[in-house]
């Protein structure tokens, strides 16, 4: 890796998600902070077996060190997030909203809903983007770095956030799609086409192409239509 494209990348939460990043990340020549929801020490244990390299940091301290900031943490814990350390700063959304582990959300209950918006809400001095989050954490370990065709990441968010986390996502080993505005994100949250695909950027382009005459696209277009 070139010293220059070397980057310092905080990733707050230590679950399957982010240890897979943070595996990634440290192969990939990064310098990777991984936060849990409190003390360092508690994912001491979990950082030296499952993301060896990566250092146990708080997410105060990862967010006011990083170049750039995953979010990987269950969206219901939003709240912990140090909004204020990540002033200026390019956060990736890597969440979803599941109701039965973040309880029901009542901003999340209309399907057209976009998680990430919501996040860009609550962080108002950041800029988000949204990636990683439609592809299983399996699936992240096993094709990352995938000979040709790679397998590919959606990327929803505003430019030139987008092309620094592009950058991220293809030294990782896949290839990014960009996919619009950080709207667009609902194209790639769960019940849709692309959620869990695991896809070359062709395919995945078409799904999120196809995604307003598909079931679920009519839903969240027909939401869209009856909130405007």
């Amino acid at each position: 890796m070139n010293h220059s494209s070397r980057l310092t990348l905080g990733i707050l939460g230590a679950g399957k998600v982010g240890t897979v990043l943070a595996r990634l990340a440290v192969a990939a020549g990064h310098e990777v902070l991984i936060a849990g929801s409190g003390d360092p020490a508690k994912i001491a244990l979990i950082t030296q077996f499952l993301a060896p390299g990566a250092q146990p940091v708080t997410a105060r301290e990862a967010a006011e060190r990083a170049d750039l900031v995953i979010l990987a943490l269950p969206l219901g814990k939003h709240a912990t997030i140090p909004a204020d350390a990540l002033e200026g700063k390019v956060v990736i959304d890597a969440m979803n909203y599941w109701w039965e582990t973040d309880g029901q959300i009542e901003e999340f209950s209309s399907p057209s809903a976009s998680t990430s918006v919501f996040i860009q809400e609550q962080l108002p001095d950041a800029t988000v983007v949204k990636a990683f989050n439609h592809m299983g954490y399996h699936d992240l370990e096993d094709l990352a770095h995938r000979p040709a065709p790679r397998a590919a990441i959606g990327i929803a968010g505003p430019s030139p956030a987008t092309d620094e986390v592009a950058r991220l996502v293809d030294g990782l080993g896949f290839d990014p799609v960009l996919i619009g505005e950080l709207g667009e994100g609902v194209r790639l949250q769960p019940f849709t086409e692309a959620f869990g695909a695991s896809t070359d950027a062709d395919a995945l382009r078409e799904i999120v192409e196809r995604f307003p005459g598909t079931d679920r696209g009519r839903e969240v277009m027909a939401a869209l239509g009856a909130r405007a």
